[in-house]
């Protein structure tokens, strides 16, 4: 994943540290793992970021779009592996505040991992919940 002109956006710029420090903490088979972080070939030339995440095929939303045919195990197995990954993360005291299709992530075995922590908070971080909403319906 390239994060391009990271440091221009201070908003931007605290997302991608936030995303970074909570995912190297993480370890579970539901959550997207960091494989990587690529270095700037010169120093002075750092702008954008390269975060190398483990491989997935696809998203739950390209699923959805393509209409192909979900039989209800794959439904099941899906539900039960977002809800696996939700409890690891909120055992973690973290709220992931972006949870929707195009963040979980599939592969050709159906392995479900929930990604995009950008917007996530530790919950002793705030005493209050935002009313914000990123994606609306």
């Amino acid at each position: 994943k390239k994060i391009a002109d990271v440091f221009d956006n201070k908003i931007d710029a605290k997302r991608t540290l936030r995303e970074i420090k909570l995912l190297r903490h993480m370890d579970h088979e539901n959550i997207v793992a960091i494989r990587d972080i690529i270095p700037p070939a010169q120093r002075a030339a750092f702008n954008d970021v390269y975060i190398a995440y483990e491989l997935m095929d696809t998203d739950l939303h390209q699923i959805i779009r393509s209409n192909q045919a979900l039989s209800e195990e794959h439904c099941q197995y899906f539900l039960y592996q977002i809800l696996r990954g939700l409890k690891y993360i909120h055992s973690a005291n973290v709220l992931h505040r972006d949870l929707k299709p195009s963040n979980l992530l599939l592969n050709a075995n159906c392995d479900l991992k929930i990604c995009d922590f950008g917007l996530a908070r530790t919950t002793s971080e705030t005493d209050f919940m935002t009313e914000y909403v990123v994606t609306r319906w």
